[in-house]
């Protein structure tokens, strides 16, 4: 794999890089010991400190998420679903787009399919312009997909690079922007949002046009983003870039957004639809499709495909307070654990965890602390 390839797939295309440590190409390793000014308390990874390791499918379409609309009888049916491994970044900004689409039916009762970020968002955008609104899911918080989300704000995997068309990526970007405008609004202790320093580490300088490039085109979302000297941090990479963004902590963010959509009146009807003429007979005359991976039998989307990620959870640290991010590989630091991740699986649909890939995100991790522990 070119280092080009790797880059573009931490940008928004979807396939694996593949696993290999590079602690061995670094000659000099600083100590953490050494760096009165920056603080990298080492993440103690081990197979005997994993609470519990997660799964979940990401809805994916090479081309991107849908945004659209169509009639079914006499209702209009809005769609916003296939967000890929962006669902919960990207929730708000596709909502928005949603909703603008939506309101122009001049409806003001809606449904909306599935509780996830993306539902949840669209449902409380819908609420926000004086609607009613009624949520019809399968599974609620903590039984969906968005519950076993990472959930940093980085809109990766979300198509593949090859089938990026210019209309696309410019509603991509847009709603890219969007969401990272509505989170700001919610950043605290009540919605589990908080601003986390992150950690890229490489052997080759980062391209600079892609997504944490200084020539990406959503470079000023990303504050603080500079490349640190190599007395600056004790990672065993001859490249670090540093950059700030959101963590989003599913388990606190998505009860309180259920929360906040039953506060303002919203209604939930907990049951599955399976075909489009199930919901012709909703009584709502607009209809918000989140369903995610469920639209692959509900509309018929044969291009979603469910790409299957793991989390391994260590226990608890909360003393680190910082991202990394190597290759494919992952840590992120949230109050119900380390989460460490790094597995696509495309096509694959089977909920049990890979224990071989359990495996080997578990030593890939080990190989990138090493150095910290060393310090």
């Amino acid at each position: 794999m070119t280092r080009r390839e790797v880059f573009e797939r931490l940008l928004i295309a979807s396939a694996a890089a593949g696993a290999h440590g590079c602690a061995s190409r670094r000659t000099q390793v600083v100590s953490a010991r050494s760096l009165p000014h920056l603080k990298f308390p080492p993440v103690h990874v081990s197979a005997d400190r994993v609470t519990r390791t997660t799964v979940g499918f990401r809805p994916f379409r090479p081309s991107g998420f849908v945004l659209g609309t169509e009639k079914l009888d006499s209702k209009l049916l809005v769609h916003n679903y296939g967000h890929g491994g962006g669902g919960m970044t990207l929730s708000w900004g596709t909502a928005d787009l949603a909703v603008q689409m939506a309101a122009e039916s001049g409806a003001r009762e809606f449904a909306v399919l599935g509780a996830g970020g993306v539902g949840l968002a669209t449902a409380r955008l819908l609420q926000r312009r004086g609607a009613q609104v009624t949520i019809y899911a399968k599974s609620l918080p903590p039984d969906t997909t968005s519950n076993k989300s990472g959930a940093q704000w980085w809109p990766v995997s979300v198509f593949d690079r090859d089938k990026l068309t210019p209309a696309f990526r410019d509603v991509f970007l847009r709603a890219a922007r969007l969401s990272y405008g509505h989170y700001q609004t919610m950043i605290g202790e009540e919605y589990g949002i908080r601003w986390v320093r992150n950690y890229l580490l490489t052997d080759e300088p980062p391209l600079e046009g892609l997504l944490l490039g200084k020539e990406s085109p959503m470079r000023d979302l990303y504050p603080e983003l500079r490349d640190l000297r190599q007395d600056e941090h004790p990672f065993a990479s001859r490249h670090v870039r540093q950059f700030d963004t959101m963590m989003i902590e599913p388990p606190i963010y998505l009860n309180a957004m259920l929360r906040d959509f039953r506060i303002a009146g919203g209604k939930v009807v907990v049951g599955e639809l399976r075909t489009k003429q199930e919901i012709a007979g909703l009584p709502e005359p607009v209809v918000m499709n989140c369903t995610g991976l469920g639209s692959r039998e509900l509309v018929g989307d044969q291009e979603l495909t469910p790409i299957k990620g793991q989390l391994s959870v260590l226990l608890p640290q909360p003393e680190i307070d910082y991202t990394v991010l190597q290759e494919r590989f992952y840590m992120f630091p949230r109050r119900d654990g380390i989460l460490l991740g790094g597995t696509f699986e495309r096509g694959v649909s089977d909920p049990e965890p890979n224990r071989e890939a359990e495996k080997s995100v578990i030593e890939a991790h080990q190989r990138i602390f090493a150095p910290l522990a060393r310090g």
